[in-house]
């Protein structure tokens, strides 16, 4: 047995098995299951998430998410502002994009916490970068 994305099996119309989560359930591979493992991970502890086996009963049990790291001291706050720049605009356009491409886009809870957090991100004097 293999394991690819999600995006290449649909893209491709391959076989894809059906699995048991942790709640006992038999699952497909689907837009909805991968929001669900999404949805049920705690996210208020870290953005860093294992999404393999979270709980829900509806939770695709090999989940993962795409991580951006950023330094929250900047020595090019220049650059920060940019880069927050871009990332709001993807976050506030970009689920369209996302979906067409065979992708979820994070759940707003999470999309508002990320957002939220981007208030630590200061220049060399502490200063939050500013991006809007």
């Amino acid at each position: 047995m293999g394991y690819v994305e999600y995006s290449y099996v649909k893209q491709n119309k391959m076989t894809y098995a059906v699995m048991q989560n942790s709640a006992g359930n038999f699952i497909k591979p689907e837009d909805d299951s991968f929001k669900a493992a999404a949805t049920g991970a705690d996210w208020a502890k870290s953005f860093y998430q294992i999404l393999t086996n979270q709980p829900g009963k509806d939770a695709w049990p090999i989940s993962g998410a795409t991580f951006i790291l950023m330094h929250t001291k900047q020595d090019k706050p220049v650059n920060a502002t940019e880069v927050l720049k871009f990332f709001s605009w993807a976050y506030a356009n970009g689920e369209k994009t996302a979906a067409d491409l065979d992708y979820v886009p994070m759940p707003k809870p999470v999309v508002a916490a990320i957002e939220k957090a981007w208030g630590e991100i200061k220049d060399a004097s502490g200063k939050p970068v500013a991006f809007k």
